[in-house]
């Protein structure tokens, strides 16, 4: 989508397309709110003030989307796809690494009941594992502000690849 046709869409319709780089409503708002845009740097700034910080609430809402690290969404949503994009970058898996992640999902979720979010872009298998690994010994208060990060991470890099100037 253009950015000239993103701040000339109506509310609905920017909304919508705000929604699959990050479901939170309030982000949304925010962004749909400060349109209209002069660049795609400026949305993208705008973009990462709105996400600070997220609530608890907010994470739990925007976790319910997100596939475990490791595992291909499912469906034909435009959020799936975008997801199966940031994971293709994983590339084949090594059956101990894919077994570890495994372990590794089942333990976080274990311990913070939820999925295990990173941003998979441009990132390793092994570096997955490594900060999973990592963050299984945080305190539920830094996961938080982890994930928070992460979501921001992947909110901005979505919407970079939906909006041009």
């Amino acid at each position: 989508m253009l950015l000239e046709d993103f701040n000339a869409a109506g509310r609905p319709e920017a909304a919508a397309a705000l929604r699959p780089c990050l479901d939170i409503g309030r982000w949304i708002e925010e962004l749909v709110d400060s349109r209209p845009f002069g660049s795609t740097g400026g949305l993208l700034d705008a973009a990462r003030r709105a996400a600070e910080p997220f609530t608890a609430a907010e994470v739990e809402a925007a976790l319910a989307h997100h596939p475990r690290i490791g595992e291909r969404a499912a469906g034909n949503s435009t959020e799936a796809r975008l997801s199966q994009s940031e994971q293709a970058t994983l590339g084949v898996p090594d059956p101990a690494v894919a077994a570890a992640l495994a372990e590794g999902n089942r333990s976080y979720e274990e311990r913070f009941g939820q999925v295990f979010l990173i941003r998979a872009a441009g990132r390793s298998r092994e570096e997955i594992l490594a900060a999973l690994n990592t963050r299984l010994a945080h305190t539920p208060e830094e996961e938080l502000a982890v994930i928070g990060q992460q979501l921001r991470e992947i909110a901005v890099l979505r919407l970079e690849g939906l909006i041009r100037a």
